[in-house]
């Protein structure tokens, strides 16, 4: 039984990562092809699945460089503590955003005639300018 190799091109239909990008990813050495036909670049099937991965981990917040280095010849091997730090940024990244959300749809259904008058807006301008601040600081 042979293995049927995709094309760049089939990867990318199948993946939707443009091929550019495939080209990128395999100069960081993120994926390799398995072999050329013609001067195409030909993948087994099971880059789609090393692909997923790696969309999985840039919408966790992971760098192209973090993730290469979780990746092996035969998967991933993760890096719990390095886990469990993302996990943190994004619960921050939640709870920032969560606020920002309210304070919108507070401002959108506000009574106040103008903003400014509005005291929970206000409220939101000082907590931001104040964490605005800090972050400089730090």
């Amino acid at each position: 039984m042979s293995t049927e190799f995709l094309s760049i091109g089939e990867v990318s239909k199948r993946s939707g990562i443009a091929a550019s990008a495939l080209r990128y990813y395999e100069e960081k050495g993120l994926i390799e092809p398995a072999g050329r036909q013609a001067q195409k670049r030909l993948y087994h099937p099971t880059v789609t699945e090393r692909l997923a991965l790696i969309t999985l981990g840039q919408q966790a917040g992971f760098s192209l460089d973090d993730i290469a280095e979780v990746l092996t010849t035969t998967g991933f091997e993760l890096d719990r503590e390095q886990l469990t730090e993302k996990a943190a940024e994004l619960d921050k990244q939640i709870q920032r955003l969560t606020v920002m959300r309210d304070g919108l749809q507070h401002a959108a259904k506000c009574q106040a005639p103008r903003h400014a008058e509005c005291p929970t807006f206000q409220k939101l301008l000082r907590i931001t300018q104040r964490k605005k601040v800090q972050a400089a600081q730090n």
